[in-house]
């Protein structure tokens, strides 16, 4: 079996039976080596002393006044967060169970960078055995910003920080305006995935580095909907088959999810029977959820499909949001949940 994602920290969890992941103490000490918990070297004592205990014993208490007594403020509202999550962790049945209640609760006491990052590690878990880097590829959407761009007539993504990275580098040569236009790909030194090319994802899987022609590419598109089906399986145990669209053409549709904040404006206006002026502009992906069984669907949806919106900001920004998918889609409680 192929190796991918390392960098998602999957290798310092343990799969249950149930087939979730559980944290460890491993795992805790990956998060206490991010720079944001690292003590600077100006930081105070009671900083220093709770990250060197932490690094001794993962698991052990923390009281609101070991934070307390750190003199920064920024560190303090780092430590506050970090400890609020590493205590959900550890108590959570499972990554899947507790990621579930965030995105049906809310996770507003969390950054945002916590969600992605646990998404990162249950769909590394979820795509357990995968084979296709199509699929893989897309499914870096779920927790990695996208660049979009047209290209030849195709809709390019790019991940957003690299090429940011990418940016800063040229701009750090002196590079001029007319040297990055005339560059010859769309991002750069980046490849676009294709059937030549697909196969080196396995060594780079963590970089980044490869463009997703998801405007001209079936299998690129099909790929994204593969990731929805094992997402929303993995996580709400339901089967469900995902398939892109051109355009709703239902005058009677039910449901719809947005994917992003983009696709939920979209998705609201459409529903209130206007057309969007930049809907067209504007939707990355259109796509038609249906379910295997409908013993768990909604009694008013019923065997009609759901539609999925993914859209990008006025940036060209993709930023796929797959809680929307745990929280919107219209089940019943007789649906397994993670």
């Amino acid at each position: 079996m192929k190796e991918f994602w390392v960098a998602s920290g999957h290798h310092l969890t343990r799969r249950a039976e149930h087939g979730g992941l559980i944290a460890t103490p491993e795992l805790i000490m990956a998060y206490l080596a991010r720079p944001e918990l690292m003590p600077p070297a100006d930081a105070c004592d009671a900083e220093r002393n709770l990250h060197a205990s932490l690094l001794a014993d993962p698991l052990r208490p923390v009281s609101k006044a070991d934070i307390a007594a750190i003199v920064d403020a920024d560190a303090r509202e780092n430590w506050t967060f970090m400890m609020s999550f590493r205590d959900r962790l550890l108590a959570a049945p499972s990554l899947e169970a507790m990621y579930v209640t965030l995105a049906r609760k809310g996770a507003d006491d969390l950054p945002p960078i916590f969600l992605s990052q646990l998404c990162h590690l249950i769909l590394r878990n979820a795509l357990e055995g995968c084979d296709d880097p199509y699929v893989l590829r897309a499914a870096e959407l779920f927790y990695r910003a996208q660049k979009a761009t047209i290209h030849d007539g195709s809709l390019l993504l790019a991940d957003s920080e690299v090429i940011d990275a990418q940016h800063h580098a040229q701009h750090d040569l002196h590079s001029s305006p007319l040297t990055a236009m005339l560059q010859p790909q769309a991002f750069g030194e980046m490849d676009v995935m294709d059937d030549e090319n697909a196969w080196t994802y396995w060594s780079r899987s963590d970089a980044h580095a490869m463009a997703m022609n998801l405007g001209g590419n079936t299998k690129a598109r099909d790929g994204l909907c593969q990731a929805i089906e094992r997402w929303v399986s993995h996580l709400l145990g339901v089967g469900v088959k995902v398939e892109t669209v051109a355009s709703i053409e239902d005058r009677d549709w039910r449901w719809f999810v947005g994917l992003d904040t983009e696709g939920t404006r979209i998705g609201n206006t459409l529903w209130n029977g206007e057309a969007p002026a930049d809907a067209a502009e504007r939707i990355v992906a259109l796509m038609r959820l249906t379910f295997e069984d409908l013993r768990f669907v909604d009694g008013r949806v019923g065997g009609k499909p759901i539609y999925l919106i993914l859209a990008m900001d006025a940036d060209k920004i993709v930023r796929l949001k797959p809680q929307n998918l745990v929280a919107g889609l219209p089940l019943t409680s007789a649906a397994n949940v993670a």
